[in-house]
């Protein structure tokens, strides 16, 4: 599967954006769907993931109650709602897939394919 990753830009603190992965392929519902995010001079940290049906989702604590993951399998999209962004959110956002059923993992090790990142900036 190929993932592209959109939605990426400039806000202010309290602001919000909107992020989407579109997926190629025809078998888009049977990944596990994750984001990751990268800030400049740190490692790669898990954001949200999503089961194969939308049922099931996981969160980094950092992120919980602000931020909402979810998919449209008809669309082969999946989606990252972020309010009350922060400065700290600042970073490089990547989807990835997970080909492994009946986990929403939170370690980048566990996801098989990535989409090539946009960049979310939130000024204080």
């Amino acid at each position: 599967v190929q993932l592209q990753a959109s939605g990426g830009g400039l806000v202010q603190a309290g602001g919000s954006l909107r992020l989407s992965c579109a997926a190629s392929g025809p078998t888009f519902s049977n990944y596990v769907m994750g984001w990751f995010r990268q800030a400049p001079g740190k490692e790669r940290e898990f954001v949200a993931a999503i089961s194969r049906s939308g049922n099931s989702l996981n969160y980094a604590d950092s992120v919980k109650g602000r931020f909402t993951i979810s998919r449209d399998n008809a669309k082969n999209t999946v989606d990252l709602q972020m309010n009350s962004l922060k400065p700290e959110d600042t970073a490089v956002y990547y989807c990835a897939a997970d080909r492994t059923p009946f986990r929403v993992g939170g370690r980048s090790d566990q996801y098989d394919y990535w989409g090539q990142g946009t960049l979310v900036t939130v000024s204080s």
